[in-house]
């Protein structure tokens, strides 16, 4: 049995059972006011699911790198906890990929859509599977996996959960302090599939170009033939539709 886990100071934990969804949760915490650093968290005998409210003070395309801060605060995590031979690198839309298999994902909400409102909240939520979607088959989805069939059943989903956050805060007060350099020097050794050909769907379209990077905000810049879009993070805002 997972014990609970332990949040740095300023940071209060909220569990759930069954197949309550901690974003949903979290979401719904932040619209009713709730404090900043509230973590909700399900810690499933499958999967860890958990969410984080943050309360930015800058408008949304500032506040936006949050995700990219909570990714790599995972990355670090994992990577303090697990062998040292298990990859851990991230997606640009949100997708975690350990061993070179996608391995669960990040989502985000924000109170507000528009690049220069300063949001009221941010919630960042994680989802990582710990065992085969289907135990009696595994390897049948060879592009995807889970944490326990990567070499890391003794990594703990409370420990993890509690790590994540450690990290997280580590970056987010980086980001905070020393602006987006530091984030962005990190985002580059972890990011997959730049240089590749992607498809990705988000808010119901779906964009394809080759992936050639980031500009200073974390925004994709997607290359088709001889032009280059800019696809800014908050096209990846979930609008709870």
């Amino acid at each position: 049995m997972s014990e609970a886990p332990q949040f740095p100071p300023l940071f209060e934990g909220l569990a759930l059972t069954g197949k309550a969804d901690p974003f949903a949760k979290a979401r719904m915490q932040a619209i009713m006011g709730c404090d900043a650093g509230l973590v909700v968290y399900n810690l499933a005998t499958d999967q860890l699911s958990a969410a984080i409210v943050f309360a930015p003070e800058v408008p949304l395309r500032d506040a936006m790198p949050v995700m990219i801060a909570c990714g790599i605060g995972f990355q670090n995590a994992l990577g303090a906890l697990a062998p040292p031979e298990v990859a851990v690198h991230l997606g640009w839309t949100g997708q975690i990929y350990v061993n070179g298999a996608g391995c669960g994902r990040l989502r985000v909400a924000a109170s507000e859509t528009a690049d220069s409102e300063v949001p009221d909240w941010i919630v960042l939520g994680l989802e990582l599977p710990l065992i085969p979607a289907d135990p009696d088959a595994p390897g049948s989805a060879p592009d995807q996996t889970c944490l326990y069939e990567e070499g890391c059943v003794d990594v703990t989903a409370d420990a993890l959960l509690s790590a994540w956050v450690r990290h997280t805060l580590v970056w987010v007060n980086r980001m905070e302090e020393e602006g987006m350099k530091p984030l962005g020097n990190e985002w580059r050794g972890l990011a997959h599939g730049v240089g590749e050909d992607v498809s990705w769907t988000m808010q119901g379209a779906t964009e394809k170009g080759i992936f050639m990077g980031t500009d200073e905000v974390f925004g994709a810049l997607l290359k088709q033939g001889n032009d280059t879009r800019l696809l800014p993070l908050t096209r990846l805002l979930d609008r709870g539709e």
